[in-house]
């Protein structure tokens, strides 16, 4: 049996990486992959084995910690140690490919020294991984993907806002999933009949839901992934119901990871769907949203006035951090 095997820091793993990985399984019956991480690294060694997981089922890959200096003569060591045996063939794009594969009697194997397969670099991707896209896997795209969220009272403009940035950075967006729950509440009755109640552990499912569909959904979006409200916003609705916050709803909150919030304040009229039950508190929600958003260190602002204006305030908001990495 043929032992093939790659060692790298794949950070984080890109297109090239793919190429180098494909050319070398097919030419041997077992190929192990090695990841060298350090605690330093931005982007966990453990996050990166997994992507590398998902991408090639049918390697085996290693994490290893990235402790010695850039020896050849080291490395060949510290691998038939860790290996139990030098390796039949070693797979490299990088000059140090042959010196590294002879140290150990392996073979060595140059894939796409020039990178015209794939011109791209881990460095080139940390620096603007936008820019970059088309170069990434989507478990590595959804790390990097910005997500913008959208909070604020009911009826204030969010689902509208969501849907049009989404369009108009040819992107998608995720609804919110508490509006799709209280709908289900709400079937066969009518504003005149007394409002269903709400336990504690729906806020719990709704926050959880709602965050599972935004990590779905981040591995499809482009570049940027619009969301109808997030976990960090349920809190708030919990607040809202139960003039208490709930540990676990918060906890779950506290995971979102959100590049830009754009608050809607409630400065347009209340329209009345059938469904909406919070038109006298729409302003101490807002209140609330923006206390919040004060003291969490997340960039944040403020998108008023009348629904055209605050599409063309958050489209401009958008364009200013991200400029031309958007492609659109």
């Amino acid at each position: 049996m043929t032992l093939g095997f790659i060692v790298g820091k794949f950070y984080p793993p890109h297109r090239g990486h793919k190429h180098l990985i494909e050319a070398a399984r097919r030419q041997v019956d077992q190929l192990i992959v090695m990841v060298a991480a350090h605690p330093s690294q931005t982007i966990p060694g453990e996050l990166r084995k997994a992507w590398l997981e998902e991408i090639h089922p049918d390697c085996d890959i290693r994490l290893v910690p990235d402790e010695l200096d850039d020896d050849s003569q080291q490395w060949a060591d510290f691998t038939i140690r860790y290996l139990g045996r030098a390796p039949d063939v070693v797979f490299t794009s990088e000059d140090y490919g042959p010196v590294y594969a002879g140290l150990m009697g392996s073979r060595h194997v140059m894939i796409d020294r020039e990178r015209t397969a794939f011109p791209i670099s881990a460095t080139a991707v940390r620096s603007d991984p936008l820019k970059h896209w088309d170069m990434l896997e989507p478990c590595v795209r959804a790390h990097f993907v910005r997500r913008v969220v959208l909070i604020g009272a009911e009826s204030t403009g969010k689902t509208t806002l969501a849907q049009q940035l989404a369009e108009r950075f040819d992107t998608i967006w995720v609804p919110e999933y508490g509006r799709e729950h209280w709908e289900r509440k709400l079937a066969g009755r009518t504003l005149d009949d007394p409002p269903p109640s709400w336990s504690h552990d729906e806020f719990v499912d709704i926050a959880q839901e709602q965050q599972r569909r935004e990590n779905l959904a981040a591995r499809s979006a482009n570049r940027i992934l619009v969301c109808d409200t997030n976990a960090f916003a349920t809190g708030t609705w919990h607040e809202r119901y139960y003039h208490a916050r709930d540990a676990r709803v918060d906890a779950i909150g506290a995971a979102d990871r959100v590049d830009l919030y754009l608050l809607t304040p409630p400065d347009v009229p209340f329209v009345q769907d059938g469904f909406r039950d919070g038109e006298h508190i729409r302003h101490w929600m807002h209140t609330r949203f923006a206390e919040q958003l004060g003291s969490q260190g997340v960039a944040w602002a403020l998108v008023h006035g009348p629904y055209n204006r605050r599409f063309e305030l958050a489209e401009e908001i958008i364009r200013e951090r991200y400029g031309n990495s958007l492609g659109v």
